[in-house]
C-alpha cells in the first residue's frame, strides 16, 4: 500500500509542478484536470487488462535510459572503448530486470557482398552478446542474435557509412506475460530503490519512477 501511495504521490507532485507554472495565486487543485492527470491511471488499467504489455512499457524506459546501439569500425566486429562503455551501461540496466528478454541485431553498411555482410552482422551481434554475458547478464536473458546485414540501414547510403555499422539491442518480451499487475511492476521498481540505497557511490542518483 505504501508503494502504491508513492506511485500516486510521485505522479501528482510531478504534474503539479508542471501544471501550476509560475503563478500560485489560485485555489488548490484548480489546475489538476488538464488532460494529463488520468494518464497514469489509464496506463495502469491497460496493463492490468492486458491491453498493454509490461514489455512495451519497459521498452520505452530502455530506449529513454540506455543507448541501445553499438558502432563498429569498417569490416570489424571488435569493440572499441566507446562500445565497451555502451555495453557496460546496457548490462547494468539489463541485470536489474532479469524478467525481460532481448534480441541483438547486427547490421553493416553496403560495402561488400550481401552474403559477406550477413556473416559480418552475425559476428557483430555475437560479439555484443558475449560481452554482455561477460558483464553479468544471464545467458537466458538473450533469446537470439540476428544478422540483418546491409538490409536495414540507419542511413540510406551506398558504400561506407559508419552509422550503419552497428548492433541494436531490443526488448522482445518477458518471462511471464502479465495479464494483471499483481505487484510485478511494483516489485521491479522496489528492487531499483533497494539497489540505489545500497550503492557505495556517494553521488549515485535515485532511480526515477517508471511512467506507468
Amino acid at each position: 500500500m505504501a508503494l502504491s501511495r508513492r506511485f500516486f504521490l510521485a505522479g501528482t507532485i510531478g504534474f503539479g509542478v508542471v501544471a501550476c507554472g509560475p503563478s500560485f495565486n489560485r485555489e488548490a487543485g484548480i489546475g489538476i484536470d488538464e488532460g494529463g492527470f488520468g494518464n497514469p491511471t489509464m496506463n495502469n488499467t491497460l496493463l492490468q487488462s492486458g491491453e498493454i504489455s509490461l514489455a512495451k512499457i519497459m521498452t520505452r524506459r530502455f530506449h529513454a535510459e540506455v543507448p541501445s546501439m553499438v558502432n563498429f569500425a569498417f569490416d570489424s566486429s571488435s569493440l572499441d572503448a566507446e562500445a565497451h562503455a555502451v555495453l557496460k551501461h546496457q548490462a547494468h540496466w539489463m541485470k536489474q530486470f532479469p524478467e525481460l528478454r532481448y534480441k541483438i541485431y547486427g547490421h553493416t553498411d553496403t560495402v561488400g557482398s550481401e552474403g559477406y555482410n550477413m556473416r559480418l552482422g552475425q559476428r557483430r551481434a555475437n560479439t555484443v552478446m558475449r560481452q554482455l554475458i561477460h558483464l553479468g547478464v544471464p545467458n537466458n536473458s538473450i533469446l537470439a542474435v540476428v544478422s540483418r546485414g546491409e538490409t536495414q540501414p540507419l542511413i540510406a547510403a551506398d558504400g561506407y557509412e559508419p552509422a550503419n555499422r552497428r548492433t541494436v539491442t531490443e526488448i522482445v518480451g518477458v518471462v511471464r506475460r502479465a495479464q494483471r499487475l499483481d505487484g510485478e511492476y511494483a516489485h521491479l521498481v522496489h528492487r531499483e530503490y533497494v539497489a540505489s540505497a545500497g550503492s557505495t557511490s556517494g553521488n549515485a542518483s535515485q532511480p526515477s519512477l517508471p511512467d506507468l
